[in-house]
């Protein structure tokens, strides 16, 4: 019984027999208003015929005798031709009536005539159409009613006496005729009705299944997704707005797919970083601990320039701690865009020299040859410059770290309209391809250079400064060729 009942409950909760019962309804409202027009039409068309056919039968009427003699009404031949007129045609009432519309003579069965007066105007309607328009005049018998009529003006010596009206549609007429339409109409009405409907309701029960395959096709994918299985795509076999819903969702899936997988690699990098900043901090924490326990256990046995070694040592230890943190820290407040970069007009050309200056020592303990290419003076640019500063740093302790012994680095500058690249290159393996759009993640290291003692996040760090000043870092690499990173700066303006 529960099954029975549940079966019941998702079928009234279907979208499908939601809209077919509403296509049901719409339908039944249209056949009824269809079957009401066609008895209303079949009705009128009726009236009409019936009046265009008896259009004239008025004008023979005052043809065979003449209603008044000398002013007054003929009783006498007028009821008798009535009489022979009604006798031919049962479905006739016959009125005489004066220029105001009073009824001065009749012939009806049962004589029941409720109205004294008719309404002339329709009268004068049909009498001007000359009947060929459908007209209603008023019915004597049942006031408040109209119906069909034929009608002539009856004259004499040029002085209008009155009209013949003729009720083409007498009460017994009519009720035997609403007796047949009824029947007839009904029949007719109900069997088209019930045939209409039983067809355009499977007719549209078979379009709007076909219609509802695609939407339970992407009803059971987004239920399969929502369950956890994220690999089934909606197929798209037409146009329309389904198509496009299906599209939509596919394009969302493969989204949510996306940026799932970038969760799970951010998810990594954390990893990474944990196990990168943890190492590089208990480095230096494990070397200051073991020289300093050294200096307190044998104090009294080392000569002054043992103990001069360990302290420093010790001292280059916490300066690499110190500059780990201090670059975590300033990592931090450039993605957070906690710093605002001070703009000031200055030479590149000087920061470059500088660092030429700096680093050409290191290079050379390396045995790499440092190669510059730029004029001692260039145009001033608009940059914070202790912030480019970092930035030249950075890329020339990334050129110097992953280039081998006997190679290259190159600090070059150029003019380009109104902005000045620099770029630092280097030779050396070069960086893979699947790597590119990683290097400037936050703690990534090129898995080729994982033996490195970077803590990976130098590159995020110049990646944040020129998106601070609006410019782009760009890179170029060749696997076992030149590594090439580059960046533009605006030309100051006097």
């Amino acid at each position: 019984m529960n099954k029975i009942q549940k079966k019941l409950e998702n079928i009234r909760e279907s979208l499908y027999w939601k809209i077919s019962g509403f296509f049901f309804l719409i339908l039944v409202m249209l056949g009824v208003a269809y079957t009401f027009i066609t008895i209303m039409t079949a009705k009128r068309y009726s009236d009409e015929t019936t009046q265009k056919l008896n259009a004239n039968v008025a004008d023979q009427l005052l043809q065979e005798v003449s209603p008044f003699v000398e002013g007054k009404v003929n009783e006498e031949s007028l009821g008798k031709i009535m009489h022979s007129m009604m006798a031919v045609n049962p479905g006739l009432e016959v009125y005489l009536l004066d220029p105001q519309g009073k009824i001065l003579s009749f012939v009806v069965l049962h004589k029941k005539v409720k109205l004294e007066y008719v309404a002339v105007e329709p009268i004068k309607k049909f009498l001007s159409s000359k009947g060929k328009s459908l007209i209603y005049g008023d019915d004597p018998r049942n006031p408040g009613r109209s119906k069909i009529f034929s009608a002539t003006a009856v004259y004499e010596h040029g002085q209008l006496l009155g009209y013949v009206y003729l009720i083409l549609a007498s009460e017994e007429y009519e009720n035997t005729s609403v007796a047949l339409q009824e029947s007839y109409l009904l029949k007719i009405g109900v069997q088209s009705f019930v045939i209409t409907l039983t067809a355009a309701s499977l007719i549209a029960l078979v379009i709007l299944w076909l219609l509802m395959r695609s939407l339970r096709g992407i009803v059971e994918t987004v239920k399969r997704f929502g369950e956890g299985d994220l690999s089934p795509r909606i197929p798209i076999r037409s146009k329309g707005e389904l198509a496009q819903l299906a599209l939509t969702i596919n394009m969302m899936a493969d989204t949510i797919l996306r940026n799932m997988d970038e969760l799970k690699e951010v998810d990594k990098l954390r990893r990474d970083l944990i196990a990168n900043v943890s190492h590089d901090i208990r480095t230096p924490i494990s070397i200051i601990h073991g020289y300093i326990e050294t200096l307190i256990i044998k104090h009294d046995t080392l000569d002054s320039k043992k103990q001069e070694e360990y302290l420093r040592i010790i001292l280059k230890s916490t300066e690499r701690l110190k500059r780990l943190m201090s670059d975590l820290f300033e990592l931090s407040k450039l993605e957070s865009r906690q710093v605002k970069p001070k703009l000031e007009v200055f030479f590149i050309s000087d920061l470059l020299q500088d660092l030429d200056c700096k680093y050409k020592l290191l290079a050379q303990e390396k045995n790499i040859d440092l190669q510059t290419d730029f004029a001692s003076r260039s145009p001033m640019v608009r940059a914070d410059v202790a912030m480019i500063e970092r930035v030249l740093q950075n890329l020339m302790d990334n050129a110097l770290n992953y280039t081998p012994e006997n190679g290259q680095v190159r600090i070059r500058m150029e003019k380009e309209e109104r902005k000045i690249r620099v770029s630092v290159s280097n030779t050396g393996r070069g960086i893979l391809p699947q790597d590119m759009p990683k290097i400037f993640d936050r703690y990534y290291k090129v898995e080729n250079n994982r033996t490195n003692r970077g803590t990976g996040l130098g590159l995020a760090i110049v990646k944040n400064i020129l998106e601070i000043h609006k410019t782009d870092i760009r890179v170029q690499s060749e696997q076992y060729g030149n590594t090439t990173f580059s960046f533009d700066l605006p030309v100051a303006v006097n």
